[in-house]
């Protein structure tokens, strides 16, 4: 055979055997990263845009992961369902997934607290810890799985501030009778020592403690309050909020549209999820310090709960948790998980991490940092 006929021939069926390649990769390609369009209902307002900005920023990682290929349109609360509906519309299919976190529906079943927050548990780093090596994600997805969903961190706010007074706070006694805007776990707690606790809207609690028809409320921490200006009608801030040390955020998924994903859309979305659980508590982080100072200019008077206070209400939280413990088996099997790690969690934190702190706090005061 001719040399230059040989190689002349091997190159025209080397350009096919490439093109065959090409044509028979494509449709693999495509079905492993097929096209597919979600809905997210959050369970928050555009104006809080560090929490709800957390959908967006899920939704932005998967887009770009995948070309444009699977994209989710985040929707505002009230925009397909008001906010405390986020995951019942997704359990019910109405929507594929949502952004919320689980207390808001506690009152279905306490179960759902121990996945978001509850009162003298852990910090956000504890949490996360719990959750990702202590097995808390696949504990709160067994159960997750009987409301037809599944769900994965996806945001933390750190500790919480203690809410707005248009009073000071002093004793254990000045909580009687105290009209307070808290919701879920906290509300049944602090009911024990007198309080009134009151469910009322973000948008509706200015004008309550404005007319008086509260007394307190508690929302999250100096960078979402700020916006609400609660500082000009109830001046006196307290902390720490002792019934969020580090409340998650979750994304949940309707647990039949998640597992029709393929593989690799499922691994990226738990992947994005730990991505916006980080982005969250590192904004806040980042803008909270800021915030903090602006509304004590503004007139905040910043209180810290009394030691009494505390102790009475970690008291009355254990008598909560035992009565929830003897009649709820799911809560108890989850609640003793986190209590075994609590523990551990803030021996070692009070040796380096604690100690560490401490002593740069010091160095701010000095004015040295």
């Amino acid at each position: 055979m001719d040399r230059r006929s040989f190689l002349r021939k091997a190159g025209v069926a080397g350009a096919g055997s490439v093109a065959a390649a090409a044509t028979l990769a494509a449709p693999a390609i495509a079905q492993s990263n097929p096209k597919i369009n979600w809905r997210l209902t959050s369970s928050f307002p555009k104006s809080l845009d560090t929490i709800y900005g957390g959908g967006e920023v899920l939704s932005k990682y998967v887009s770009e992961a995948t070309d444009g290929n699977f994209n989710i349109q985040v929707f505002a609360a009230g925009e397909i369902v008001p906010g405390l509906q986020a995951a019942d519309a997704t359990s019910a299919g109405t929507v594929e997934a949502c952004h919320s976190v689980a207390y808001y529906y506690w009152g279905k079943d306490p179960v759902w607290a121990l996945g978001a927050a509850v009162p003298f548990a852990l910090n956000a780093r504890g949490m996360n810890a719990w959750q990702y090596h202590g097995g808390g994600i696949d504990l709160f997805n067994e159960f997750l799985a009987t409301q037809g969903l599944i769900g994965f961190p996806a945001g933390n706010t750190g500790v919480q501030m203690g809410g707005w007074f248009r009073k000071e706070i002093n004793t254990v006694a000045d909580l009687k009778g105290l009209k307070m805007r808290i919701g879920g776990f906290a509300g049944k707690v602090v009911e024990r020592l007198g309080v009134v606790p009151q469910q009322l809207a973000g948008g509706d609690i200015y004008p309550a403690l404005e007319k008086g028809t509260i007394d307190a409320a508690e929302w999250v921490g100096p960078y979402d309050d700020e916006k609400l200006g609660f500082y000009k009608v109830a001046p006196y801030y307290y902390y720490p909020g002792w019934w969020e040390g580090g409340p998650t955020v979750h994304v949940m998924f309707n647990k039949a549209a998640y597992e029709g994903l393929p593989k690799a859309y499922q691994s990226l979305l738990r992947t994005a999820a730990q991505a916006t659980d980080a982005n969250m508590l590192q904004k806040y982080d980042y803008l909270n310090p800021a915030a903090i100072k602006r509304v004590v200019a503004e007139g905040a008077k910043l209180r810290p709960f009394s030691t009494e206070i505390l102790n009475a209400c970690f008291d009355k939280a254990n008598e909560v948790y035992a009565e929830m413990e003897a009649n709820n088996p799911t809560f108890k099997k989850i609640w003793e998980s986190i209590k075994g790690f609590r523990g551990q969690h803030y021996l070692y934190t009070q040796v380096a991490e604690y100690s560490y702190d401490v002593y740069m706090m010091t160095l701010q005061r000095s004015g040295k940092i």
